[in-house]
């Protein structure tokens, strides 16, 4: 409501997710583990059962033809649930767990840290619709919002942009968006604008909490992860929300990438499905779920395959890692493992082979390309030992800037001596190939690699936190000082960098003797490097003093390590506040791009007027960063979305830039050049034999002009019936 979402819209949400989502899937969930944990888990493991099942619905819907009633799905579920006495009893189960008061509020209180934040940053900046000439959005939302469009009317899905082109592609969470507007009757633009994004990174914090917990038998593993997940962010000095090293975790992605959004919990109760799998017994004070892990480990393991293209591959080197532990620790065949791990390369395969048609997307074998342009010495006027120095430097910069959350496995591993169980071999081997992938991989692309390492790293990191916090045994008093040290590190770091940023980027490349930062190649690294350097002097002399201290304070004795772990971990904080001031439109936001309100007015209108199998022309084939009629910009992108996004329509050709065939040859020139030009002939030199082989071999029912981009020849309207104009856009149909 306050980000101008209609009442009635929130209603039909909620009662979609109730009903589409959550029902069927904790009937499911129940039949499908033996005894009852707690009742959040049931639902929040339920949710995400049901985020299966949904796809498995999509599917049959569409072959059918019969998505029109869609809403009717979730009874093949419930009236079985209701009719068979062995499975009613799911219903109302008995013997529950209550979690304690403080957990309770511990992850109410990610959940509304999460919302919050995606207010302040995402909804109450961007409207629903354009509401003038000047509006802006950032470029990768309208094509996710032309995906869920096409996952309405088209099975399997094609790429909106060019007609009947496969879409070879992730995108499950696209069905999910295209089957909440189905059900719940909600357009599609307040399904990805406002109630999507913030259901799913709530979903998000429920399901660490609950996992963790079942995973560690530790109730608050699961808040720290949560927090350590969304709530701190990549370590920097200078402008946090700026990656050197690929895509941040947070900020921009939690809103701007749909399927990263949508994978998060897939993956986490993936995690959760394989780690219980993989313990002989269930944590300490934390039931089994039993056999039917295995088919949860099935459901989840299919609904990530498509969900993010990164999710599997780091699972099965985590389980890779975890078998070959097993096998060299106990000399025998680990067939717990090797059965999971099937159950994942089987869900491997059938996105590679049928989803993605083995499509690399652009992604190429191309060891240490992401980082080694920080160590580059393209004159060849180092000498030997300074350029270690850089490679080195390079890589504790890496580690610092993308690891530093999950410094906190580092005392779990030591303790143990590295000799760990299946599961805690697993969650390394993951944490360790999330990265170690994108360091082989090439482009910006790869660094969603790193994202899903660190759903497995965060679980391991809170994990080391909680035992150290456990053996610290802080009293009441000492912990709340921890809590308030911790609070005021953050905020002081925070001011620091937000007030001195500049003057510390000066500091830090005098300091190093960067004379020329825009002829070196390391100097964006450079400012934090010599950061983390301040930190760790600071934190030595403060251990020092700590140890000296201690001899004659008892109290401080055996707890300066839980003081150092929680600011090293929460170092990365700043990285959310600093985000909070900053603008998510207008011309100096990277990647927000000119969407006029009567371009996006045209579209729907089209959409009201049109059929689904009808094709759309248009003559735009480019999103300008500003409006080209008054800037005059040439086209350089190829990523016009906003026709196909907001008509919910097929269109002959708009823009191929994020095609999958177009990022794998990295050309940027359209594949069939004859068609491009009839396309484009159509609207500048029509004739009648022209337009009729359109209409009769392509389907093309619409052409949409925008002029702007170029005036139509005035003999169209003698070839074509005028139907709409808005004076910057002309719509013309073809009988």
């Amino acid at each position: 409501m306050a980000s101008d979402t209609p009442v009635s819209d929130i209603a039909r949400y909620v009662g979609y997710a109730v009903w589409g989502v959550l029902l069927p899937g904790t009937l499911v969930f129940r039949s499908l583990r033996r005894t009852p944990h707690t009742l959040v888990e049931d639902l929040v493991l339920g949710a995400v059962t049901g985020l299966a099942l949904e796809l498995i619905a999509w599917a049959v819907l569409m072959a059918l033809g019969i998505q029109s009633a869609a809403i009717l799905w979730p009874l093949a579920v419930v009236i079985p649930f209701a009719a068979v006495p062995r499975l009613r009893r799911h219903w109302r189960p008995r013997g529950y767990t209550s979690p304690s008061l403080g957990w309770s509020w511990a992850v109410a209180g990610t959940v509304a840290l999460t919302t919050g934040y995606l207010y302040r940053v995402y909804l109450a900046r961007n409207a629903i619709l354009p509401t003038s000439e000047q509006s802006r959005q950032f470029i990768d939302l309208p094509y996710q919002l032309s995906l869920a469009g096409n996952a309405k009317h088209d099975f399997p899905l094609t790429l909106p942009q060019v007609a009947d082109e496969p879409l070879h592609y992730h995108w499950f969470a696209f069905v999910h968006e295209a089957m909440t507007s189905l059900v719940g009757h909600i357009d599609l633009p307040v399904v990805e604008m406002r109630l999507m994004i913030p259901a799913l990174c709530a979903l998000t914090m429920l399901v660490v909490g609950v996992v963790a917990w079942r995973l560690t038998g530790r109730p608050w593993v699961g808040p720290v992860a949560a927090l350590l997940i969304f709530a701190i962010g990549e370590f920097n000095a200078t402008d946090p929300v700026s990656m050197p090293f690929g895509s941040p975790q947070t900020t921009l992605m939690v809103w701007a990438s749909v399927s990263m959004t949508y994978s998060q919990p897939l993956l986490l109760a993936l995690i959760g499905a394989i780690g219980e799998g993989l313990r002989s017994r269930g944590a300490d004070g934390v039931p089994s779920i039993g056999r039917g892990v295995y088919v949860l480990a099935g459901l989840f393991a299919f609904a990530s395959s498509a969900a993010k293209a990164t999710s599997l591959p780091v699972t099965l080197a985590g389980l890779a890692l975890a078998g070959l532990a097993v096998l060299i620790g106990t000399r025998r065949i680990p067939w717990r493992i090797v059965g999971l791990g099937a159950t994942v390369a089987a869900g491997q395969l059938f996105s590679t082979a049928v989803v993605f048609r083995f499509e690399s997307y652009g992604l190429k074998v191309d060891p240490l390309v992401n980082i080694s342009g920080y160590w580059a010495d393209p004159k060849d006027v180092r000498s030997a030992a300074v350029h270690v120095l850089i490679v080195a430097a390079t890589w504790a910069a890496f580690l610092l800037n993308t690891q530093l959350r999950v410094i906190g496995a580092i005392p779990l591993l030591w303790r143990h001596r590295f000799r760990l169980d299946a599961l805690q071999w697993f969650l390394l081997g993951g944490a360790i190939a999330g990265p170690a992938v994108y360091l082989t991989l090439n482009g910006w692309n790869s660094s969603y690699f790193t994202h899903t390492g660190l759903a497995f790293g965060v679980l391991l990191s809170a994990w080391g936190y909680c035992e150290v916090f456990e053996r610290a045994a802080l009293t009441n008093r000492a912990k709340v000082a921890l809590a308030v040290g911790t609070l005021v590190f953050i905020g002081l770091l925070t001011y620091g960098i937000r007030t001195y940023a500049a003057d510390w980027l000066t500091f830090a490349l005098d300091f190093t003797g960067v004379t020329k930062p825009e002829r070196t190649t390391y100097a964006r690294l450079v400012p934090f490097l010599v950061a983390a350097l301040a930190l760790a002097a600071v934190a030595a002399m403060c251990a020092a003093g700590w140890r000296a201290a201690s001899r004659w304070v008892t109290s401080l004795r055996g707890r300066g390590g839980i003081v150092l772990l929680s600011l090293a971990l929460v170092a990365g904080a700043p990285t959310l506040l600093l985000d909070l001031p900053r603008p998510t439109q207008g011309p100096e936001v990277w990647g927000a791009f000119s969407l006029p309100a009567t371009k996006v007015e045209a579209a729907r209108w089209i959409r009201a007027h049109s059929k689904p199998s009808d094709v759309l022309l248009t003559n735009e084939h480019c999103w300008y960063p500003n409006d080209p009629g008054a800037a005059g910009e040439a086209c350089g992108n190829n990523q016009a979305f906003t026709l196909s996004a907001f008509s919910e329509r097929s269109v002959l050709i708009e823009g191929w830039g994020f095609a999958p065939r177009a990022m794998a040859a990295g050309t940027g020139e359209f594949w069939d050049q004859d068609l491009l030009k009839a396309n484009d002939d159509a609207v500048y030199h029509p004739t009648a034999e022209l337009l009729g082989r359109l209409r009769s071999g392509h389907r093309v029912r619409y052409l949409v002009v925008n002029r702007s981009v170029g005036a139509e020849s005035p003999q169209l309207k003698t070839l074509a019936a005028p139907v709409y104009d808005n004076g910057r856009i002309g719509v013309y149909e073809l009988h």
